[in-house]
């Protein structure tokens, strides 16, 4: 076989290897049926841009699923995660988006439950042994009974859809401490409230491993773009409206989360 000759079959050979991977990558992409479960940190409260006919629940087009969904092109898209949303009400009102045929499903779920939205107030707006008495009771709470929670309704998911790859998500710390700051709440409580996160995400990732789910953990993506951190901050501080306040903003959904699914997805 002449040079020349050898040259032309190589290139075709590459050429059609190129094409069926391309055409095995689409068809793969085209196969996933994703449901995106569970509260505000993944409706995408706090990014704005939320979608009227998801109502109280504030799915926002800037959320992780939805530009996951954007990107990839799944066959199918259940968008059903909802602000405030705690263990029982994905149970009760998002498992329905499941099906045998289900193949992807993320979630973040747990920080309701454990009281996130009042224990914030709290220490916003409360002395320092408030804030540290409700943390403890987040963390009791988290410690004690969420494990319970998540297990019933990791179960549950795996019944309605046993073939899906299921992705859990952590919560980040919300403040950089010491951080860049001037004002708001005392490094103490900025402290504490950060180690409520951790004993969360501590529970989710362990609750996750028992149900054979892929558990990822943001905490690392979002450091120094915490509240008070010295890079752009990707979380909200208090804000308007007050539900986006100590939420992921467009840029923690785009820069932290979204990164974090796609690895494991």
């Amino acid at each position: 076989m002449s040079r020349v000759r050898a040259v032309s079959v190589a290139l075709t050979a590459a050429a059609l290897s190129i094409t069926t991977l391309a055409a095995a990558t689409e068809a793969s992409a085209a196969g996933v049926n994703y449901v995106a479960l569970g509260d505000s940190y993944s409706a995408g409260v706090g990014s704005g841009s939320y979608t009227s006919a998801s109502g109280s629940c504030s799915r926002s087009t800037k959320a992780y699923p939805q530009l996951w969904a954007n990107a990839h092109a799944p066959s199918s898209f259940s968008f059903v995660a909802c602000s405030g949303a705690v263990t029982d009400d994905v149970a009760n009102n998002q498992l329905s988006a499941l099906t045998s045929s289900t193949t992807l499903v993320s979630i973040t779920i747990g920080g309701n439950d454990a009281g996130f939205a009042s224990t914030m107030q709290t220490c916003v707006l409360n002395s320092e042994s408030s804030c540290l008495s409700a943390v403890n009771a987040a963390k009791s709470f988290a410690t004690n009974t969420l494990p319970g929670k998540l297990t019933s309704l990791y179960g549950k998911i795996k019944a309605k859809s046993p073939n899906a790859h299921v992705v859990v998500l952590g919560y980040p710390h919300l403040y950089k401490v010491p951080g860049s700051c001037i004002f708001g709440i005392s490094d103490t409580k900025r402290t504490a409230i950060n180690s409520a996160a951790d004993t969360l995400d501590t529970v989710i990732s362990k609750a996750a491993a028992s149900a054979g789910f892929t558990y990822k953990d943001v905490r690392t993506v979002f450091a120094e773009h915490e509240i008070c951190g010295s890079s752009t901050q990707w979380l909200n501080s208090t804000s308007l409206p007050i539900s986006d306040s100590y939420h992921p903003n467009a840029t923690g959904q785009a820069n932290g989360y979204l990164p974090s699914f796609a690895a494991a997805a």
